[in-house]
């Protein structure tokens, strides 16, 4: 079975997302015939290059019809590995969709336009890739047709983008950071003649020496519970694995309520199952000797002796994506996995600029939009986290007002106050 790498693609607007999407599927012959037929016709009547945003366009359009193409991800292949392109419509939507879960990016594309540098932008778009744990980055100087493929002036921006992401905690090695035009071809998928002086690798030569996220299969069991289902009179909780496995006999716990329990039967449709692994859909069935079990959505199942923190604090970093500001003190909903409850901001420690990571203030009274805060939340009841750098899946939640996400969050530490209600 062939590696599958997924990756996002982000940069300041009009830095060349699109043209880049676009050359890569032409030069790995990942479009339709149809749609590289139209292309070369393009290109013979512009006397020219292709402009290859066009594709962009046209599978926004087929986004809009529903048809064949996925909302979020875009696929091609190279002899190595096949590949997924995560495509953010906007940083808004791209973090909302990392923090749910609904995107999962193992390594990022950093677009910088070669004439216009680093732009507040490109900085928001690395801290948010820091903050969601994406540590694995290929920045492209794109467009160094425009600065006639100086060597000097990639150098610069080189060094400009090593130091900021080198503040973010960001290291990124030198040979990952490569010269290209997207709109020309050159240093994408072939070297160019243009760059004399450039000995480093292709953009599809990097990317294929990223590595793959560790499996998620070989990690502590996390089961979050999407409902409970009554079949022939015994209560059946399904959800999907996040991480681990679990199997058959299994001795587990219920957090955040403490029950223990011992999996009786793993079900997927309808076909019994003695073991499950990260990544299925499944019911479990489970018993506790003689003493019925309450199991509903929301509950954790966790490895008997390696579970999550439960507490009625989480201290975190969010990101606050509403015009309105987080005022402290304010209450609002906190969905991480399927947990859900109430949660009231008790302290915004420090506020920074997202983009220039300026310490705005510290011991804040209010959030403003698009500014990163690193804060405690009071919950009404336990949940079950985990700190992000050891469980993703258990580490992010989002923040709600009026059944509008407002904020996602990562959870930066153990909090140290384990809790049962």
């Amino acid at each position: 079975m062939r590696e599958t790498l997924k990756f996002v693609t982000v940069g300041h607007v009009d830095h060349g997302k699109s043209t880049l999407i676009g050359r890569l599927l032409y030069d790995t012959q990942s479009l339709p015939p149809d749609k590289i037929e139209e292309l070369r016709k393009q290109s013979q009547t512009l006397e020219g290059e292709p402009e290859f945003a066009f594709v962009m366009d046209h599978l926004e359009e087929e986004r809009r019809q529903h048809i064949t193409i996925d909302t979020a991800q875009i696929f091609f292949k190279t002899p190595r590995r096949d590949y997924t392109i995560i495509d953010a419509p906007g940083h808004k939507q791209f973090l909302k969709n990392m923090i749910t879960g609904s995107t999962q990016a193992e390594a990022a594309v950093l677009l910088l336009d070669a004439q216009e540098g680093l732009q507040e932008q490109t900085g928001r778009h690395a801290f948010m890739l820091n903050l969601l744990g994406v540590k694995q980055t290929i920045v492209v100087i794109n467009k160094m047709d425009l600065v006639a493929y100086r060597q000097e002036r990639f150098e610069q921006l080189k060094a400009e983008i090593m130091d900021h992401l080198a503040a973010l905690g960001t290291e990124v090695a030198s040979d990952m950071i490569i010269p290209i035009s997207a709109r020309l071809g050159d240093n994408v998928a072939r070297r160019s003649d243009a760059l004399p002086w450039y000995t480093g690798s292709t953009l599809l030569e990097a990317l294929d020496r990223l590595k793959q996220a560790p499996d998620a299969v070989n990690h502590v069991l996390r089961l979050p519970v999407q409902d409970v289902y009554e079949i022939a009179g015994a209560s059946v909780a399904v959800g999907q694995v996040a991480v681990g496995t679990i199997e058959q006999g299994q001795h587990i716990i219920l957090q955040p309520s403490g029950q223990c329990a011992v999996v009786k039967e793993i079900k997927q449709y309808n076909q019994e199952k003695h073991r499950a692994i990260a990544g299925e859909s499944i019911g479990v069935l489970l018993e506790q000797g003689e003493t019925d079990i309450s199991v509903k959505r929301g509950d954790i199942v966790c490895a008997l002796n390696d579970g999550p923190d439960i507490s009625h604090r989480l201290d975190a970093v969010v990101f606050w994506m509403d015009p309105e500001p987080l005022g402290l003190g304010e209450t609002l909903e906190v969905k991480c996995a399927t947990q859900q409850g109430q949660g009231q901001v008790s302290r915004i420690k420090e506020r920074l600029n997202s983009a220039t990571l300026e310490v705005l203030s510290e011991e804040a009274t209010e959030l403003c939009e698009t500014e990163v805060a690193c804060l405690t939340i009071k919950l009404a009841h336990p949940m079950a986290t985990d700190p992000f750098e050891e469980t993703p899946e258990m580490g992010r939640f989002v923040l709600m007002r009026h059944m509008k996400t407002v904020a996602g969050g990562i959870v930066a530490l153990r909090s140290g106050d384990t809790a049962t209600d």
